[in-house]
This record gives C-alpha cells, structure tokens and sequence, in this order.
C-alpha cells in the first residue's frame, strides 16, 4: 500500500478536502483487475497506473480523475466491464475512463481518412472534459520511459505520433514540463544518436555550466536587492530535443551553441516584472532584436512572461525569463493551473472557460470539413500554433498563426469583413492580401460589398478559420449556381413537351423523381442536375407520360463535337443516365486519346486529355473526377486543327484538299499564308473521327512533294502546344510533347 499512499499524499498535499477513498478503491480494483498480468519490460503491469496516476497529481488533478489514471486500462486490458465500474465508482469516474478507452484505441499510423476521425474525437473529448485528454498525456508521457522493451518500429511509431499530436497537445495546453518530458523522450527513439550526442556534450559540461550559472545567479540576486526588489532568482536549462532543434535551425554544432542556460527570476507583482528587467539591462547588454513580452502579449496557451537576452560575464550569451509566481505556475501546469478545490471537502473542478476556448472554435469551424486531408492540415496548424501579435486600427492587439495574411486577419475580426475583404493596409501602406504578416504590423482591411471570395484565397490563408469561411462561402454560391442551372435545364425540358413546369414539378410523382435519382429534396435534385451529375431527361421520364415524352425530341450535343442526335461520342463509366458532356477546348481530345472527366460546377461533365493540367489540378477534388471513355459506335466528328508547312509550290493547296476529300475529311476553315525563305504555311480546322482517322490523313499528307512539316495542335491552355506529331520531307516522323497550360472550368 505504500505506493497507493504516495499517490494520496501528494492529492491531499495541494487538496486537503479531498475524499482518497476513491483512490484506494480505484487502486484494489485494478490490482485484482491487472493481476497476473505483466508488461514487455517483464514488470507487473500494475506499475503502469500507479505511474499514470502519480503523473496526475503532478498536474494537481482531483481525486476522481487520479483514481481514473488508475483505471484508465481496465476497460481495455481486461474483463472488466463498463457496469462494473459505473456501479463502483459513478459517472464521473467511467466516463473519464471511457473517454481514455476510446482515444487508446486510436492507431494514429493508419491512413489519413481515420486519422482525421480519430482526431476528431480527440477534439470531442477535449470540449467534453479536459481531464480525459490529460490522463492520457499522463498515459503517454509514462509509455515513453518504458519503450527499450519493444521491437524499434514500434518505438519509432509510439515516438513519432507522440512528437507529432500529444507534445504539441501539451504544448497547446500550456503544461510546460510535460510537453518537454514528451519531447525528450521521442528524441531519444527518433534520433537516438544525435540524442546520444547531445547527452554526453551536456554532461561533461554540466560542471563548467552550473558554475556560470550560480555565479549569474549570484550577479543578479545583489543588483536586485540593491534595488530594492524581492525576487527568487534560479538558473534553468534547455532541455535535449530544444537543443537539437536549435542546432538545426541555425546549423550549428553543439559547440557552438549560446544560451543552452538560463535565468529565471520570479518575484511578487507584474509591475515589478518591468522593474526587474530594467535591473538586467543595466547589469549586462541586451541583444538586440531578443526582447519579447510574454506578459502585455500572452501566448494562445496562457503562457506569460518577459523573455530578453543579453550578453552575460564573459560575453556569453544568457536568457533570462521574468515572471511573476502566479505566471510560473501557470507556465508550468498550464490549464491544470486554473483547477481550484472547494473548502467544503466537495470535489470541484474549475478552469478558466476562455482557455479551452480554441477546441470549441476548432470544432464549430472544423465540423463541415469533409477533405481528410484539409482537417489534418487544420488541427495541426492549432496544435504547432506559433504566433505574430498584430494590431487592429484601434490599437487592440490579435495573435494570429506565424505565415497568416491580411485575409487571415480579416476573418479573424468578423466573417463579414473576410467575404467583402477588397484591399490591406499594413502600417498605413497598402499591401497584397497574400502578405505575411509580422510581429508589431497595424492591420487595416478595406471592405467593398461587391468583393467576394476567390478560390485562389485557398492557396494563401494559413488559418483553418479563414479556409474554412472561404470554403463555405464559394461552395455555398456554386450550389446556388448550379441550383438555378437545374431549374433553366428542366424547366426548358418540360416545355419541349408543350407543357407548364408549375404544373409539372408538383406531387407524388415528383417526390418519386427525386428519391429514385438517390437524392432527399427538390433543391438537391436541381443542384445534382446543374452539376451534371444527374440528367434532365432521366427526371422528365419520371414525371411526364412516356407516349407524351414520345413527341418530343431532345438533343444533346458536346461543346466541340458535331453529333448526330439523341448520340454522345463520351460515355461515363458506370453511370446509365444521359449527361451533360462537354469537351474541354484547350486540349481537343479525339476518340483514341486518354481521356479525363471532372464535374464543372454548373456545366456538367467536361472531358480532356488526361495529360491537361486541368484534370491534375483537381488532385485535392477527387470527388469531382469521374472515368470517361469513347463510344466506339459514335459517328461524331471533333473540329481538329492541323498545321502544314511546305515550300511556296503553286497547286499545293489543291492536292492537300484532294487527299482531305480521298481521307473524308472536312474542311470547315482555312487559312493559307506565304512567309519567308519560300514557305507556305497552312493553318487548317478539320473534321476528325478519331486518333486513327488522323494519323491516316498525315500519312496520305506526308507524301505530298513539297511538305516539310505536319502538326496537330492541342493548346493546353494559351500558351503552349500540346501533342505535336510531324514528318519531314524523307517522311521521317518525331513526336514532341510540351507542357501543358491551364484549364478553366
């Protein structure tokens, strides 16, 4: 029992009140619940929550939530059952475990679709209650010193989502020590020998250093209390990952490194923090350019404090950190710091509400978020949260995400100001919404009713906020687009048939149209018609008499191509019904091509080479893309352009229309120039039937006496060819492919 009785004795050391009864309770039944089982390292596993729970007092966590730590695994690991403990030990205790059963199971090494959900509970749980998220932070932090036991891939796994998700987590949360317990010991298992490195130079300088050290304490405690000021004064280290990422960051060896020691000085009121930090400056010389106030300016976390550098005895280079003792706690506990307990012996936990107030954003912003991807992107951007004080126009001051913009900013003030965002002004300048904004800039947003958001806004934003907004709001308008591209469609369709669509779009029938298309409302079914997704003609069925739809005709010809009627030279896979198919002008597939659809938003099915860029910039829009392939029964003919060059010979142009005539090709524009050096050039629009009928043109041309060169042009956007294919005077042939430009759609 003696180690039960160190976990009771530090609760009640910071909660006096408290009733540890539940703590013995919670640690018999997990000895009898884990008896006979043991860990890898060969340990009893009962130890795991012992140190679990201890990790909790070390955040001054409740009772309930300490005897939680001792249970966290019962659920899980054992027979136990979720009765058992509710009957035991109440609702309070097994939700706490519950929620810990649920984040364990997490595999945070699957793909990105379940990472995301599994995220997302993590989040859920941190808005529900706090404590869950810290028992397993108490958990994690406990895994990682006894990880020699297992094979090195796993360390490495348990290693890197630890320094990935849980040390930015405590980081977020502000419990300084944890975050750097987490940190160091992913080090050790990612890098072990840089970590390795980084221990032993530490070590053999560690006499040298603490001897600076007492000796900086020793300078400052007497100019402070010359000065009148009662202040504790100790001395402080980096810890090894801190170390390793500065090594980095600036490529240095450890050697080389200034400021791995430190001062803290911790006195009794803020007003004195200013006081102290005039006693450093006059001691020794700051460096420029590494003053940073923590305490007017906090960070996202709560952290407060002034930060400066200086240049100590000998010109070494010392930080020292100025706080107050209530800051001090806060920085070390974090969120865990805002827990107060009731004199009655009542178990009660409070925290400050604002400082959980990022979860409950990140969830109202992030629930929309369907990309996996994109929500990832999101949580760790609040996760690894490093940020740039800025201010309004009126002097107030807002943190924002280091890389944010005017945008960024824009949104962060109110929704409204982000959609009607026009123009910026930094310090009275005007600037480009796409720049970063700094440390001490004066932002100002011109607004303009007429202004929306631009898709290109996506590439710029670093805030989830901000991305999330502009998301919605051209989703949003897209939906309202092809909604009112629905209605034109079908309501043009309907009077084909001679009658009215009022009378039409009513009923039983068209309830019937809807939940047949797999859709549950009118708008929905509009919106898919719009999109493309679903054809007019396959509703009309549904809600007109087939001997009346007989009447009526209903044609449907791509952009580019001259179909026969009723015909599509394209059909989508795995898909029957009758669409919407246009084909992309920039690069003019022909029947033979590899080809690519995607959903415009609102002019249905556009189809392009797959080699267009239009189609591989939709990589992150995989729900718009969809597998086409020619129809081999289509007869349509592709305006095709063609250019021939050959020498100035009088008669060319009449055999070349020979051969086109002989190929039954037709010519529906020509354009015919003579140039210099005796060249004529023939810029010619063709009607094509497919890849094959093309290239038995240009064998038929290639023979013609007198013609240099033979090309086909697919522009890819404006600025460049695409697919070029020609032959010289001996018929020899090359066959060059260029980059391609960009599709609008």
């Amino acid at each position: 029992m003696s180690k039960v009785s160190r976990i009771t004795d530090a609760v009640l050391e910071y909660h006096p009140t408290a009733d540890v009864s539940v703590i013995f309770n919670a640690y018999m039944f997990s000895a009898k619940a884990h008896r006979g089982q043991s860990r890898t390292s060969g340990e009893a596993y009962l130890s795991h929550p012992i140190e679990v729970a201890f990790n909790l007092t070390r955040l001054k966590m409740d009772e309930h939530t300490v005897a939680a730590g001792l249970l966290h695994d019962t659920l899980e690991d054992t027979l136990t059952t979720p009765e058992e403990i509710k009957n035991q030990f109440g609702d309070e205790v097994y939700n706490l475990v519950e929620g810990v059963t649920k984040i364990g199971q997490m595999p945070f090494a699957s793909k990105e679709e379940k990472q995301a959900e599994n995220y997302r509970k993590m989040v859920l749980a941190m808005a529900k209650d706090i404590r869950v998220v810290l028992i397993k932070l108490a958990d994690r932090a406990h895994n990682l010193r006894t990880l020699d036991s297992l094979p090195d891939e796993k360390k490495k796994r348990i290693a890197r989502e630890t320094l990935d998700i849980y040390a930015p987590m405590a980081n977020r949360l502000g419990i300084g020590w944890l975050k750097q317990e987490l940190e160091d010991g992913s080090f050790k298992y990612l890098h072990p020998e840089p970590y390795e490195k980084i221990v032993q130079k530490v070590e053999q300088a560690e006499e040298e250093r603490r001897r600076y050290v007492e000796e900086c304490c020793r300078l400052l405690s007497h100019d402070l209390e010359t000065a009148g000021v009662q202040a504790t004064v100790k001395g402080r280290s980096k810890h090894l990952f801190s170390i390793y990422q500065k090594m980095i960051l600036q490529e240095l060896p450890f050697d080389e490194l200034y400021d791995l020691s430190g001062l803290r000085v911790v006195i009794e009121s803020e007003q004195q923090c200013y006081a102290v930090l005039g006693v450093v400056h006059a001691l020794w010389r700051p460096i420029p350019g590494k003053f940073k106030d923590y305490i007017a300016m906090p960070k996202p976390n709560r952290y407060q404090s002034l930060h400066t550098t200086v240049s100590g005895p000998g010109g070494q280079r010392v930080e020292v950190q100025i706080r107050t003792a209530e800051m001090d706690r806060v920085a070390e506990q974090g969120i865990a710091a805002h827990w107060q307990y009731k004199e009655d012996g009542e178990s009660s936990v409070k925290y400050l509400d604002d400082h959980l107030d990022w979860v409950r954003t990140m969830m109202e912003e992030q629930k929309d978020i369907k990309n996996a991807k994109d929500f990832l992107a999101s949580f760790k951007v609040e996760l690894y949260f490093q940020e740039v004080f800025v201010f309004t126009p009126q002097g107030e001051v807002v943190a924002v995400p280091r890389g944010a913009t005017p945008i960024d900013f824009a949104y962060h003030v109110h929704t409204d100001i982000g959609n009607h965002c026009m123009a910026a002004k930094v310090n009275g300048k005007l600037v480009s919404v796409s720049y970063k904004l700094k440390n001490g800039d004066q932002v100002e947003i011109i607004t303009d009713s007429q202004k929306f958001p631009s898709r290109d806004w996506l590439s710029i934003v670093k805030t989830a906020k901000a991305r999330n907004k502009i998301s919605n709001f051209l989703n949003h308008r897209e939906r309202e687009r092809s909604r009112i591209l629905g209605v034109e469609l079908l309501e043009n369709l309907i009077k084909k048939t001679g009658l009215v669509p009022e009378e039409v779009l009513q009923g039983d029938a068209l309830e019937e149209a809807i939940h047949s298309c797999g859709l549950n409302s009118f708008d929905n079914l509009l919106m898919s018609i719009g999109y493309g997704k679903t054809s007019a003609r396959r509703v009309l069925e549904k809600l007109v008499p087939r001997e009346q739809l007989n009447k009526v005709e209903v044609e449907r010809v791509s952009e580019n191509a001259v179909s026969p009627a009723g015909t599509s030279p394209i059909k989508v896979k795995n898909f029957d019904d009758e669409l919407m198919i246009r084909v992309g002008k920039c690069c003019n597939p022909l029947p033979g091509d590899p080809i690519m659809g995607y959903i415009t938003r609102g002019r249905g099915i556009s189809v392009h080479h797959s080699q267009c860029p239009g189609v591989g910039s939709l990589a992150n829009e995989a729900e718009r893309l969809l597998e086409v392939e020619w129809d081999v029964a289509s007869q349509t003919l592709f305006p095709t352009r063609v250019s021939i060059v050959s020498v100035e010979q009088q008669g060319l142009l009449a055999k070349i229309s020979q051969i086109l005539a002989e190929c039954e090709v037709n010519i529906t524009r020509a354009n015919v120039r003579i140039g210099g050096h005796k060249r004529a050039y023939f810029d010619l629009i063709v009607d094509i039937r497919d890849l094959k009928h093309l290239e038995d043109m240009f064998e038929r041309l290639k023979k013609i006496k007198g013609v240099l060169h033979i090309e086909r042009f697919q522009e890819f956007g404006k600025k460049k060819p695409g697919v070029k294919e020609s032959w010289g005077d001996q018929g020899g042939r090359s066959t060059s492919q260029e980059e391609p430009g960009a599709v609008v759609n």
